[in-house]
């Protein structure tokens, strides 16, 4: 069983201090018992789930949100002082609140309470009440006080652990960085080696394609030189004129002191008679001395 125990102030007796104890079971939805006294007096009542139900009906709220408005208003005190008002008749035992908003105020429930016949046991039992929940209290407050000693020393054991990763960190960090500048030297080292090595090589390569080049042309003037030689001298064993006149002479007698060689004078006379008498062309008969003399001049040689 849950109690709450809060201080309330009437409308009515506003300098009067009433104290409220609500205690319920499971929930405050579920019913609740309302205590109240002065110091002197005491009433009670109960309120059952069916009158929360009523009120929850009347008001046009849903159960969910008035039971919490009641809890803000009985139990937890939420909101600021003024915020609720409460008036209790001692005539009627009637026990209601009132939620304000601005300057509206609207009926939050209404309850009748039977006065209590030995109110002393009733106070007797809300002291003891309060003073247990003073202890509970107290006892939470010590056990969360230790577990926040606990935490602290845990986060300073944290905090220590983190500086010492930082600085391991820091460390690792550093001879890397180390390792990684000399690791980088010896690639530069290596690459202008390689560099040098690949200029020189170029530099070699182009030496070679030079040399060639030269001994090419060298060669193309050489072959030239041996082509012009042979052909100064192919033209200088060429005979002249001159010496192509004996020659000439030589084979024209040769022709004509040969004995095979037939007179083919009378052999053209005969085929121009026939031609005469077959009436070829005046023009072919005036074309045919220059084709003897052709014929002739062919036969005897340049030289005649």
């Amino acid at each position: 069983m849950e109690r709450k125990v809060s201080r309330i102030y009437f409308a009515s007796e506003p300098d009067i201090v009433h104290f409220l104890q609500v205690t319920w079971e499971k929930t405050l939805g579920s019913g609740f018992v309302i205590t109240l006294t002065d110091g002197h007096s005491a009433w009670t009542g109960t309120v059952c789930e069916s009158v929360i139900s009523q009120e929850a009906d009347d008001m046009a709220m849903e159960k969910e949100k008035y039971v919490d408005e009641l809890s803000k208003a009985l139990v937890s005190g939420a909101g600021p002082a003024d915020a609720y008002k409460f008036n209790f008749s001692k005539e009627s035992c009637h026990f209601s609140f009132d939620k304000i908003l601005k300057d509206v105020s609207f009926r939050l429930g209404s309850f009748n309470l039977e006065k209590v016949a030995s109110p002393a046991e009733v106070i007797r039992d809300l002291i003891c009440d309060c003073l247990d929940t003073i202890t509970e209290n107290q006892a939470k407050n010590e056990h969360l006080q230790k577990e926040n000693e606990r935490l602290l020393r845990d986060w300073n054991d944290v905090q220590r652990r983190f500086e010492n990763c930082v600085s391991a960190k820091e460390t690792v960090e550093t001879d890397l960085y180390k390792r990684f500048i000399l690791v980088l030297n010896e690639k530069k080292a290596k690459i202008r080696s390689l560099q040098k090595l690949l200029s020189e090589f170029q530099e070699l390569e182009k030496n070679i394609e030079h040399k060639r080049e030269t001994t090419c042309s060298e060669m193309t003037a050489a072959r030239d030189a041996i082509y012009n030689a042979s052909t100064d001298e192919e033209g200088e064993n060429l005979p002249g004129p001159s010496g192509s006149a004996p020659a000439t002479s030589r084979r024209e007698d040769s022709i004509i002191s040969s004995p095979d060689v037939t007179d083919i004078a009378p052999s053209r006379k005969r085929r121009q008679r026939m031609q005469k008498h077959l009436g070829t062309e005046p023009k072919m008969a005036s074309q045919e001395p220059q084709l003897q003399e052709q014929e002739n001049h062919a036969c005897l040689g340049p030289g005649v």
